[in-house]
């Protein structure tokens, strides 16, 4: 557990050292990345989205571990953080390099670099930001949530026997429009003020074993679908806050007038 401030300041300081439990989880998702990246070269993409899907999990497991037990340390954060890039950014990357964008030539792999440092960029700033007092919503899309839409675009149409070459112009728009919500000032629901402690409906229990069904199926379709909304999501809540201001603007000024 934390032990006391020592530092004056009033903030409690991160105990220095290893916790085996959260750290095993965060291994397990460096080898989903790894494992991902090894399928892609051998040309196996129907199990290297599968393995990001895992690393996903194993993402969120890590954390929610890591408070439960009170075993959060400065290295399960650094740790969590190198992980991160591996499996959401470089990964995904060369799974849609692999795929789709070695075609391409320069640009092909401009698209993925630009991925893998919008991914960098993205975790770099989440972890200075930290303290950031509104907690619903993330500045940029998520790093796990970019690359479940670049790797479930991969899924979806392999899935269908589409060869990624044909259509390398749109999975090389996706791989950069990706890259760029991530580092972008567009907010992103966090969905961490749902109180799911608390009482629900009971027609809301429902929706749990629907979703179940609806994933298994066709996993590939239902994934991709849940994060392209999700992408979209960010840049169509931008454009109705935007719209919504000028609308209360032009009535304030006829208000005036």
């Amino acid at each position: 557990m934390e032990g006391p401030d020592k530092t004056g300041s009033g903030i409690k300081q991160r105990p220095r050292g290893i916790y085996i439990l959260p750290s095993l989880f965060t291994t397990a998702n460096l080898f989903a990345g790894f494992y991902a990246i090894v399928q892609a070269i051998n040309g196996n993409f129907e199990y290297a989205p599968v393995a990001i899907l895992i690393a996903m999990v194993l993402d969120a497991l890590d954390g929610r571990v890591a408070r439960l037990t009170h075993t959060q340390s400065n290295f399960g954060a650094e740790y969590d953080s190198l992980v991160d890039m591996v499996s959401f950014g470089m990964a995904p990357a060369l799974i849609m390099y692999q795929w789709a964008l070695s075609g391409l030539g320069k640009l092909g792999w401009l698209a993925a670099f630009i991925f893998a440092a919008g991914a960098g960029l993205r975790l770099a700033r989440f972890n200075t930001k930290l303290g950031t007092p509104d907690k619903r919503y993330f500045q940029g899309l998520p790093s796990p949530a970019a690359a479940g839409l670049v790797v479930g675009f991969v899924w979806v149409l392999y899935s269908y026997g589409v060869p990624g070459r044909d259509l390398s112009i749109l999975a090389m728009a996706i791989t950069i429009a990706a890259g760029v919500l991530m580092v972008s000032n567009v907010r992103f629901r966090s969905f961490k003020d749902l109180d799911l402690r608390g009482r629900m409906p009971f027609v809301s229990v429902l929706a749990v074993p629907l979703v179940f069904v609806l994933v298994f199926l066709d996993p590939p379709q239902v994934l991709f679908a849940v994060f392209l909304a999700y992408a979209a999501s960010g840049p169509v809540g931008w454009v109705l806050r935007r719209t919504r201001r000028a609308d209360s603007r032009s009535h304030e000024k006829r208000h005036r007038a």
